[in-house]
């Protein structure tokens, strides 16, 4: 599958450096390979962001969120690309990350809450084959009181393929009644593909709500016993399973036009499974 398309009529498509955003954008906002992205989100002000990721080439996305600010940032990586993201967000802004990996590649997080109120909510998911290597790191800095996060990573990996997600929650002295949570939930596919997993906290308040958890396993083999029960050959059931495990993460960002066309990619990734 050597095209991809979602329809990107009617989408606002980004070309320069800096982009500033004052009021509610009407249209959702598209960068491909971009190699350094800066985004400002004026206070109050609203956008969607879809950065995508067609060649492997390194990026760096730097996101401002002033107070009351929102931003949906969707990140897809396509090919063997490295990405740097850092997020900084005022008094009572709002981040919603979703991070798609479905090539090697490696992405990188950095979100800092600098403003009471301030929320950001992420969720990622990586699918390798082959020999592909993919990396998610995750770091959530609580650095003032009344924050909250939370990271949702999920994680698959068939034939030699090695993944590896790293997830740190840092709580400051002064952040109390901070509310951080972070899961990381992994599949292997075969005997020869590897996950390593790694969420961490690193708190420093008393004053707290902070959860940490990862899994990593095979795939459920009664749902599949149930499917083929039903008609279903293993390999339908397997691609059910796996679509359905993906796309908790993809549509959660609500663009349908791109997820429908993720989800197309995951299907497809999916037949060439050795």
């Amino acid at each position: 599958m050597t095209t991809f398309d979602f329809g990107t009529e009617g989408w606002r498509r980004v070309s320069q450096e800096v982009l500033r955003i004052e009021g509610a954008e009407p249209m959702p906002l598209v960068a491909t390979d971009p190699a350094r992205l800066c985004v400002e989100v004026a206070g109050g002000a609203a956008t969607q962001l879809v950065v995508v990721h067609r060649e492997a080439v390194e990026c760096r996305v730097e996101c401002r969120l002033d107070e009351g600010a929102r931003l949906e940032l969707v990140h897809l990586f396509l090919a063997d690309a490295a990405a740097d993201v850092a997020v900084t967000q005022a008094a009572g802004s709002r981040c919603r990350t979703t991070s798609v990996l479905l090539a090697g590649g490696r992405a990188s997080y950095r979100m800092r809450l600098e403003g009471a109120g301030a929320e950001s909510e992420l969720g990622g998911v990586f699918f390798a084959a082959g020999e592909e290597h993919a990396e998610l790191d995750l770091r959530t800095e609580h650095l003032v009181a009344d924050c909250r996060s939370d990271s949702r990573v999920k994680g698959i990996a068939a034939d030699d393929a090695v993944c590896r997600f790293g997830g740190m929650v840092y709580v400051a002295p002064d952040a109390q009644r901070t509310d951080a949570q972070q899961q990381s939930r992994n599949i292997l596919l075969s005997d020869t593909a590897r996950i390593v997993t790694r969420p961490q906290l690193e708190i420093y308040a008393d004053d707290v709500k902070c959860s940490h958890g990862a899994t990593v396993g095979q795939m459920d083999s009664e749902a599949i016993l149930y499917m083929r029960q039903r008609g279903l050959s293993e390999m339908q059931a397997r691609r059910l399973q796996i679509e359905g495990f993906v796309g908790d993460v993809v549509r959660r960002c609500g663009l349908e036009p791109l997820c429908d066309a993720v989800m197309e990619r995951v299907a497809a990734k999916m037949e060439q499974i050795r």
